[in-house]
């Protein structure tokens, strides 16, 4: 299945959180989207990684993606090297994705700038036609590049090079983070408390929206920064 957009996160949730607005104005305008994620998140203090994985299925289901699926890495210790890199570029080879959004640069979780890294490079190994991949029918697969790799913007604050105006998305992008009923503030929960789990994480997150929104002139926007100069074939089509 070839997607137009790949949205890669180290953790179950990290692109609801930072970038599905971005994957919901995308299929609004007709696109393919879909999500990998890297790890199971086995580490975390809340849920199991049976939960998580019931949890993501149930974000899907609201983002209406067209492929999903979970690459099983080590949660915590997975590293940018070709033990991992192969089942990324396999992935990448597998959707074919002309966009792939991942995650950001450097962050509060070590896993995140690591997954940025590690995509990242998988992204440009994946066009090399000397490394070998076997796709899931056995079969050798195709080399593969991305068009352009994007990064999101997650927990700590870094300048955005472009924002992306999801206003009209807003209320299904938070719906997809509330799927992820045992990671964020449920006050029914018996579980431990965690920096996710505030109330005050979960106005963290509207603000920052609101906050790449406001840069733009909108109600709620998403950030990322690119790994080159971005071209634009007229002017008067920016915001």
């Amino acid at each position: 299945m070839k997607l137009d957009i790949l949205a890669i996160g180290s953790h179950p949730d990290d692109v609801e959180m930072s970038c599905s607005g971005t994957l919901l104005a995308a299929a609004a305008a007709g696109k393919k989207i879909g999500i990998v994620d890297l790890t199971r998140g086995e580490l975390g203090t809340r849920g199991t990684p049976a939960t998580r994985a019931q949890e993501a299925e149930a974000a899907s289901r609201i983002l209406g993606l067209s492929a999903r699926e979970n690459l099983g890495l080590p949660d915590g210790f997975f590293r940018n090297d070709r033990e991992h890199q192969l089942p990324v570029i396999a992935a990448l080879r597998r959707y074919q994705p002309d966009i792939v959004l991942c995650n950001a640069i450097h962050d509060r979780h070590p896993d995140h700038g690591r997954g940025s890294q590690l995509v990242s490079e998988s992204c440009f190994l994946s066009g090399l036609r000397m490394i070998e991949t076997l796709g899931d029918d056995g079969q050798p697969q195709q080399p593969w590049r991305p068009r352009l790799v994007f990064h999101y913007i997650q927990d700590r604050q870094i300048p955005a090079d472009f924002v992306v105006d999801i206003s009209a998305h807003w209320p299904k992008k938070w719906e997809s983070i509330q799927a992820y009923r045992t990671q964020f503030h449920d006050p029914t929960s018996t579980e431990p408390t965690t920096y996710l789990s505030t109330p005050v994480f979960s106005h963290f997150m509207e603000a920052r929206a609101r906050e790449f929104g406001h840069l733009i002139g909108v109600e709620f926007g998403e950030g990322f920064t690119r790994e080159r100069p971005l071209g634009v074939r007229e002017v008067t089509e920016l915001i």
